[in-house]
C-alpha cells in the first residue's frame, strides 16, 4: 500500500474518532500522537489531511450538504461523511494531489470501508466538485 493512501487511512480513522468522541481532530490527534509519534512522522499528509479538514471544515461540510443530491449532512453514515470531507479537502485544498487521484482514493476508501453504496455515492459528489471546482469560492 502506497504511503499516501496509508496516510489516508489514518487520517480518516482520526477523523471518524474526532466525530464520534465529539472532539477536534487536532485534540485527537495530539492524543493519538503520544504513544504513535514514529507513525505520524511516517505520514505527514495524515496530519495536512487532518488539520486541513478542520481547518476548513465549515467550508467543506457546506459544499458537501449543498451538493449531495437527496441527502443532508446528518443522515450520511459517519464514515462517509469523514471520506468526503477529506476527499473535499484534497480535490479543493491541496495542489500536489492530482484530483482523479483524490476521488480514486476517498471512492477506494469507501469501498473498503462502508456500505455497498457508498463508493458511487462518494464518486458521484467528489466528481461533481471536480467539474465545479473553477466556479466555487473557497
Amino acid at each position: 500500500m502506497a504511503a499516501r493512501t496509508k496516510a489516508r487511512k489514518l487520517a480518516l480513522d482520526i477523523l471518524f474518532a474526532a466525530e464520534l468522541r465529539e472532539e477536534e481532530p487536532s485534540a485527537v490527534l495530539e492524543a493519538r500522537g503520544r504513544p504513535n509519534q514514529d507513525e505520524l512522522a511516517e505520514y505527514p499528509h495524515a496530519v495536512r489531511l487532518i488539520e486541513g479538514v478542520q481547518e476548513h471544515r465549515e467550508r467543506i461540510d457546506e459544499l458537501i450538504a449543498t451538493y449531495a443530491t437527496g441527502w443532508t449532512l446528518e443522515r450520511m453514515p459517519v464514515v462517509d461523511r469523514n471520506i468526503l470531507r477529506m476527499g473535499a479537502f484534497e480535490l479543493l485544498w491541496v495542489g500536489d494531489v492530482p484530483d482523479g487521484v483524490a476521488v480514486a482514493e476517498a471512492v477506494g476508501l469507501a469501498t473498503e470501508l462502508s456500505t455497498d453504496e457508498s463508493p458511487r455515492f462518494v464518486n458521484g459528489l467528489l466528481s461533481r466538485l471536480q467539474r465545479l471546482k473553477p466556479s466555487l469560492s473557497l
